[in-house]
């Protein structure tokens, strides 16, 4: 359930269509629901190693271009599927640039599997002669990697890896045999590694590309679920007409078995195979490895079962001895975010820490030597983008002025703070590879995305995409305002908030409100950019629902980001407890607000969301009318070890957490009129959670609505399923609030 499970709104990009509409005239939901309005963004932006270009593909996906980072001119095309030698292509999915830019990696026929991870066909193109080959004829592959002399290829086909070398006529062998579906998988993760550590490849090759390194998954002994699917519609799956078919994989509840994992290399000369003496508990996570600039070290990242102590050891891939480098031990648990924004230079490892109560950068030595704390006043860096060797600055985004913002920064070697950016809003940067420039992208509340280049001091070189033309096209309707509130609770708890009010906002009237929220670990809605809402895209669904006559409300109650580590892990060993109790806070808060209807107040979220939604209803203060919970978890018994222990330790050792604080506990509580959603295929909150829920609720004599949606996964959408979906929640409002 990671935090980032809220991505797939912003990239889905619903928002309304305005041809032939009018001025003022209602949006339509199956409109938004199609896409037809969607922002314009930079696709697959790529910093080149010269570190004065990017690489980005065209809108058509038929080609890579080049483009100057001082200009923002096209300084070349680098692949053209209409000119290119060789293998024919009608589009591309995306690209990889070997380390040494004269080769790519094309991907097509991309087919997804999980969040990250995903099959494909690639192509080898060679720049220079403009060839284009395929990197493999035996099936599509996952995760290739180019080694650091861009002269060989490693990927994964069939929980097994396969290298290819370029001099070599694209000779392909295997290095791995024993990979099998369910048992052994080599170089990518399983299921929960991918799904709450956010990776999708667990392969590097040493700096010299002589060796080889990966993590081995034994998931043998991890227990199985199974999904039934149907043949269905968009897509068909026409081999289930007669009889329904079943999808089973390894998924881990919590205090049950995980994969065994272990660290292995190959030397590619004499291929030969040693597995890496990497310390770690029985019962221990490897989250993670990455190459370093020395060969004899490949950082391994481990952690304990409870997730409070990261450590990475520098492994020696031909010894397979393990040094330890760095340690962190931190209260409660370690963000997930950490692996990810770990950089490792050439010379130094950057790592984010939360030691001291906020999220704040450490300089270390590639030997583990501390060198120095980078920020250290109370408030958290976001993203780290890296630290350059020459000149000892650090880059990196973090909130200064406050929660609701973020800030492109600079930490000089001399210990100065330079902020780069400054509009107000959320500001994220892609820097060259040398530091010289950024892309910044900035939106705030009422602004989509605008992408800039700039120099490393800030200053502003010229605008790539303003987003002007979905402004001028929003200008045609009559929709309503967005302001930021706060508040403070009976218990003295200061919350933020976000409210969209109608156009035609009359403050002697009394209106019904929608709450939106998702409310999770390390979550954060209310936040002074474009991507707001159930739908992102400006809250444009919240601004049809207040074409309807509501006024929608986001907050963020304890437990979600950008408020420091106090805040954030309050929520511990009772996750949903005060989460819910801060949204009937809002609620009642509402209430007392001269233009709310405090008889006619309505919640819903999706997925962490879709649990608060249940936890607040049934919190004990009736204060919701309706709700609509989409693919809610019920109790956390039935989630997976890692996130749901990170937060809750084991049911062994929190049986209290585990049975007490759970709608299921809770289902004779329910007030309001409920509507929940579920689709039958979700690999990640198990349909299991809504069924043993509604059984609950028919046992208290509840009553309530179900939509279940088949063959559908987490984010429950194909052909007419979204616009569905939503038109089924807004008619459930509509039916108990107006």
């Amino acid at each position: 359930m990671n935090r980032r499970i809220i991505v797939w709104a912003t990239s889905l990009c619903l928002m309304m269509s305005v041809s032939g509409m009018h001025a003022g005239e209602k949006l339509s939901l199956k409109e938004m629901t199609r896409g037809a309005f969607r922002s314009e963004v930079m696709q697959a932006v790529r910093p080149l190693a010269d570190g004065e270009t990017y690489g980005q593909m065209s809108a058509d996906g038929k080609r890579v271009e080049s483009y100057s980072f001082r200009t923002g001119q096209q300084v070349a095309v680098l692949f053209d599927v209409a000119t290119a030698r060789g293998a024919k292509l009608e589009e591309v999915d995306d690209y990889i640039m070997s380390p040494d830019g004269r080769r790519m990696l094309i991907q097509t026929q991309t087919k997804s599997i999980y969040r990250h991870s995903f099959t494909a066909v690639y192509y080898i193109y060679d720049i220079r002669n403009n060839k284009l080959e395929p990197l493999s004829d035996g099936g599509p592959q996952q995760t290739p990697v180019f080694s650091p002399d861009g002269n060989q290829i490693a990927f994964v086909r069939d929980n097994n890896i396969y290298l290819v070398k370029l001099l070599y006529d694209n000779a392909e062998s295997q290095v791995t045999k024993d990979g099998k579906r369910n048992e052994i998988i080599n170089g990518i993760p399983d299921w929960v590694y991918e799904e709450e550590f956010s990776t999708n490849s667990s392969m590097v090759f040493s700096a010299d590309s002589k060796q080889l390194v990966w993590i081995r998954y034994d998931e043998s002994a991890v227990k199985q679920y199974s999904m039934q699917l149907f043949k269905g519609l968009y897509p068909e799956r026409t081999e289930f007409a007669a009889y329904p078919g079943a999808y089973t994989y390894k998924y881990p509840v919590p205090g049950e078995a995980n994969s065994q994992v272990s660290v292995w290399s190959y030397d590619i000369q004499s291929r030969q195979t040693r597995k890496i003496a990497v310390p770690l508990d029985a019962d221990g996570y490897i989250p993670r490895i990455k190459a370093t600039s020395d060969p004899s070290k490949i950082a391994v990242f481990t952690m304990n079962r409870h997730q409070d102590q990261l450590r990475i050891y520098m492994a020696n891939p031909l010894s397979t001895v393990c040094q330890l480098a760095i340690e962190d031990q931190v209260e409660k648990y370690i963000k997930e975010d950490v692996l990810d924004e770990v950089q490792i230079t050439d010379q130094h490892i950057l790592l984010p820490s939360e030691r001291d109560g906020y999220n704040h950068l450490y300089l270390y030595n590639l030997n583990g030597q501390l060198q120095r704390q980078i920020v250290t006043d109370k408030y958290e860096v976001r993203e780290v983008y890296g630290y350059d060797e020459k000149t000892g600055d650090t880059y990196f985004a973090a909130n200064p002025n406050g929660p609701l913002e973020q800030q492109v920064m600079v930490a000089h070697a001399n210990g100065k703070l330079e902020t780069l950016t400054v509009k107000a809003g959320v500001n994220r940067a892609i820097f060259s590879q040398n530091f010289k420039y950024f892309i910044n992208s900035w939106s705030d509340i009422n602004h989509p995305v605008v992408y800039t280049l700039c120099q490393n001091n800030g200053k502003m070189l010229l605008t790539l995409i303003d987003n002007q033309k979905l402004l001028k096209k929003l200008a045609d309707y009559e929709l309503g305002t967005k302001e930021f509130f706060s508040f403070t609770t009976s218990e003295g708890v200061q919350l933020n908030g976000w409210m969209v009010k109608p156009a035609d906002f009359n403050p002697q009237k009394q209106y019904p409100v929608i709450m939106y929220q998702y409310g999770g670990p390390g979550s954060q809605q209310v936040l002074n950019q474009w991507g707001i809402g159930m739908n992102g895209n400006g809250a444009i669904l919240e601004q049809y629902l207040c074409q309807e006559g509501y006024i929608c409300v986001c907050v963020d109650n304890r437990g979600t980001g950008g408020r420091g580590a106090a805040f954030e892990k309050c929520t511990y060993l009772r996750l949903g407890e005060l989460e819910a109790r801060d949204q009937v806070e809002t609620a009642l808060w509402l209430g007392q607000q001269t233009y709310v209807d405090k008889e006619r107040i309505g919640i819903w979220g999706w997925s962490y969301g879709g649990w608060n939604t249940l936890m607040s209803m049934s919190e004990g203060r009736p204060v919701f009318k309706a709700g609509v919970a989409i693919a809610p978890p019920t109790n956390w018994r039935f989630y997976d070890t890692i996130y749901t222990e990170r937060y809750m330790r084991t049911p062994q050792e929190n049986k209290q957490g585990y049975d007490d604080v759970n709608p299921i506990a809770r289902a004779a509580q329910l007030h309001g009129a409920l509507l929940i959603c579920h689709g039958l295929a979700d690999d990640n909150v198990h349909y299991q959670n809504t069924a043993e829920y509604v059984e609950a609720l028919v046992q208290a004599d509840k009553d309530f609505r179900q939509l279940v949606y088949t063959n559908r996964n987490h984010s429950i959408y194909g052909g007419n399923t979204r616009n569905h979906l939503f038109r089924q929640a807004i008619d459930h409002f509509n039916a108990n609030l107006k």
